[in-house]
């Protein structure tokens, strides 16, 4: 028993566990238990408070939620003494075990450790409690070290270490597949690689159709679905080891970029999509990567102007830009990238030209202005359709041949046979170690086109076999739009070629294979919209579209015919 003077002291007691176990949960009682007897034992001693720590590991302080509330209290002078049961439960880091007891003590608290021997208002405390800390900081490091092999060599036979994903339930180390979550899986790979969706759009649809995410997905974005689409595990592989934990004392996790060799199994597991299907999606995640210029980067296919509008100043893609208005709605307006990043032109201190003074664009008024081009467009829908259906038969029509099918799988087991003979090369030194990787990126880039090259042959073979059922609901698809009873984004968008943008909102409007151009002028004020209805009945040889509202719809639009 420990004694002070004979003034009664205030006690505080902090008790940790560091897991939350079944068995760990009875010691946390015990230890309250024995805590609460012990200092009612002392009658100069008066309980305050009992600070505990459940499941948190010791070799950090800042997530003990009750420890640092502990603190805290001392600096407000709740009590005078803590007690504790050994230094390994006050903190395993030495730095932290020295720093919080000399705070404690220039507040006047001592701290007991039970189990050590130690009060820190003795004389040579500081002296041992620096020797048991780092005996106990030394522990825990070997344990880290201990369960880190441990951890690893459950990798390499296999175990998965982690939590349930978006089609996989983890159940004893195992991934199983749960069909829910599949179907939706398979739904986001089809969408990107067989309607070629952006991931944006993907996300958007995914959210407005009210399909649930996995248990830890907040809500549908982008990152989400270029999560899916390039996670290994849907194609069957498991890689772990994708981070670490350079500190045992932090324990704060870092991407392994080459710090650790990543644990690799292929085939680990039932894969949700095909091996073919995964590695061609991940061939156009990289195309769409390329083709997007750095303007456009990460904005590829996200909205259905994406990339399709270009100022005819400056010659720089528009980008979307959303602004909110006091009542809490929003406006979209499409504006020149170069505007944006350097506002209007003028000369900068190289005397190089930069800036734009081309006007923004409200998304509404392009999409207004679309929708009466669509219809202009639309009023010989059956010429159109037949068109369509046309040329989507011509290209069914052609015989599929699984010959080709079998010539580039058989390419491709080859190439797999080069790459593993390269390897047993470079291991048994016949070439150095530069060769091989100039060998392997030859043999990469081969295998991957002989896998585009297989990919397109599997669909159109796919495609031919079903002509029937496809030519029946693509003509279907057609005629909803073009009655209106859809509005389907992916069909503008295939629709527009381009739209570029000139001063005074004045925009061509072109089509793809069709050879029409439209201009629009968007009308601003009573007296513009005047001068342009004036022009306009001079000029005979212009054709203006007929639309539902007269041209004090704010719109001027007219086709020319250029090819």
């Amino acid at each position: 028993m420990y004694k002070f003077d004979s003034e009664i002291k205030r006690v505080a007691a902090y008790c940790r566990v560091s897991t939350d176990s079944l068995d760990q949960a009875n010691s946390l009682e015990s230890q309250q238990r024995y805590f609460n007897d012990y200092i009612k034992r002392n009658p100069l001693w008066e309980l305050s408070k009992i600070y505990v720590d459940e499941g948190i590991s010791g070799t950090s302080t800042k997530k003990r939620n009750a420890f640092n509330q502990m603190i805290e209290d001392a600096k407000r002078g709740n009590f005078d003494i803590i007690i504790t049961k050994e230094i390994s439960r006050f903190a395993r880091n030495t730095l932290d075990s020295i720093g919080y007891t000399r705070e404690l003590k220039r507040l006047g608290i001592g701290v007991i450790f039970m189990n050590d021997n130690i009060n820190t208002l003795d004389p040579d405390a500081e002296l041992r409690l620096t020797i048991m800390s780092s005996i106990a900081q030394e522990e825990s490091r070997k344990t880290s070290e201990r369960v880190k092999w441990g951890q690893r060599r459950m990798m390499e036979q296999g175990k998965v270490f982690g939590r349930d994903m978006l089609g996989y339930d983890v159940r004893d180390g195992k991934l199983i597949i749960n069909e829910e979550g599949a179907k939706t899986v398979r739904l986001i790979f089809h969408k990107f690689f067989v309607e070629g969706k952006g991931t944006h759009l993907i996300a958007k649809e995914l959210q407005e159709e009210g399909i649930r995410t996995s248990t830890y997905m907040k809500k549908w974005s982008y990152t989400v679905i270029l999560r899916v689409l390039k996670n290994e595990k849907y194609c069957g592989d498991l890689i772990q080891q994708k981070t670490y934990t350079p500190d045992y004392l932090s324990h704060s996790k870092k991407k392994n970029e080459g710090q650790l060799e990543f644990v690799v199994i292929r085939d680990h597991h039932e894969p949700i999509i095909s091996r073919e299907m995964f590695e061609a999606t991940q061939l156009e995640i990289e195309r769409r990567r390329k083709k997007s210029t750095p303007n456009q980067a990460g904005f590829a296919n996200r909205y259905m102007l994406s990339g399709k509008i270009k100022c005819a100043e400056c010659g720089s893609t528009f980008t979307r830009t959303t602004k909110y208005i006091k009542n809490g709605k929003k406006t979209n307006k499409w504006v020149c990238i170069e505007s944006q990043k350097n506002g209007s032109k003028r000369k900068d201190k190289n005397g190089e030209t930069i800036g734009c003074t081309t006007n923004s664009i409200s998304e509404k008024d392009i999409t207004d202005i679309l929708n009466r081009i669509m219809t202009d467009v639309l009023k010989s829908r059956e010429k159109v359709i037949k068109k369509v259906l046309k040329t989507v038969k011509a290209v069914l029509d052609s015989e599929p041949s699984n010959d080709n099918i079998a010539y580039y799988e058989k390419e491709l087991t080859k190439t797999e046979k080069k790459k593993q003979k390269l390897l047993d090369m470079c291991l048994s030194g016949d070439i150095e170690t530069e060769e091989y990787k100039k060998g392997c990126e030859r043999l990469n880039a081969e295998y991957e086109a002989l896998t585009e090259r297989l990919k397109k042959e599997k669909i159109h073979n796919q495609n031919v076999a079903d002509k029937g059922r496809i030519l029946k609901d693509i003509e279907k698809h057609l005629r909803q739009i073009m009655d209106g009873s859809v509005s389907d984004e992916a069909f503008m968008r295939e629709m527009i070629d381009k739209i570029v943008v000139y001063k005074g909102r004045k925009m061509d409007i072109h089509l793809k294979s069709i050879p029409s151009v439209w201009t629009a002028r968007i009308l601003a004020g009573s007296s513009e919209i005047e001068a342009y209805n004036q022009k306009k009945s001079n000029e005979s040889s212009s054709v203006p579209i007929s639309v539902s509202k007269p041209l004090s719809s704010l719109y001027g639009i007219e086709k020319r015919c250029e090819r």
